[in-house]
């Protein structure tokens, strides 16, 4: 009994080294998982700026995708414009010729009726009018035309940057995924080439031309100053 209980200290001691031996390989591991998470986030800081290259392409996209959607519009109402000019001017050309036609017929029937030479020379003002409007809706309506032409070729220099805009969202999404630096850098050169073709279609709009040509038509109506 007296061995036994001298014993006890020494096993209990045994034990307390034990658990001390244990806590401090649990610290160690635990210090080594805290720098392992270290490192690895110091490693991968730059995922932080891949989601947010994500967003700034996003928002060009969407810009590029309105300026397209705007494009298109121009040249639908351009055409539509540019169709009611021609039709206005085939109106008037129509009534022109018949006037025209009108007009031959009573100068050779030769009378030196007052009423008919009267009616002769309102048929030939009215003639000539038509023939000025007939100037300015052919004018009105080749101005609409190149508003067209010049809608539709921004919309095809446009064009290209949206599926590049898509595609580069598309890999800077993978890479977050799969952490290859790679895609992210051809996700950004693609967002680059896509914004450059954006900018220069922005660069090379101008003035519609189609409302210049309706003020002068509406000026050339327009009664002298007294």
């Amino acid at each position: 009994m007296a061995a036994e209980g001298l014993g006890w200290p020494a096993k209990a001691m045994d034990n307390l080294e034990n658990e001390l031996k244990d806590l401090k390989g649990f610290i160690a591991e635990l210090k080594a998982d805290r720098g392992a998470t270290k490192e690895r986030e110091r490693r991968e800081s730059w995922m932080k700026y891949v989601s947010l290259t994500v967003v700034i392409i996003a928002v060009l996209g969407s810009i590029a995708a309105e300026w397209a959607g705007k494009y298109g519009s121009r040249v639908q109402i351009n055409q539509a414009k540019a169709s009611d000019a021609w039709n206005l001017y085939q109106a008037r050309s129509v009534k022109g010729h018949l006037l025209e036609v009108t007009t031959n017929v009573l100068a050779k029937m030769g009378s030196a009726n007052d009423a008919v030479q009267k009616t002769l020379a309102d048929y030939a003002k009215q003639v000539a009018k038509y023939d000025a409007g007939k100037q300015d809706s052919q004018g009105i309506a080749r101005a609409y035309e190149e508003d067209r032409d010049a809608a539709e070729a921004l919309g095809k220099k446009l064009g290209p940057s949206l599926p590049l805009f898509s595609v580069s969202i598309a890999l800077a999404s993978m890479c977050l995924l799969t952490k290859k630096k790679s895609l992210w850098l051809v996700a950004i050169l693609m967002a680059c080439i896509a914004t450059v073709m954006m900018v220069s279609a922005r660069m090379a709009e101008t003035p519609a031309k189609a409302p210049q040509a309706e003020q002068a038509a509406l000026a050339q109506k327009a009664p002298p100053p007294q």
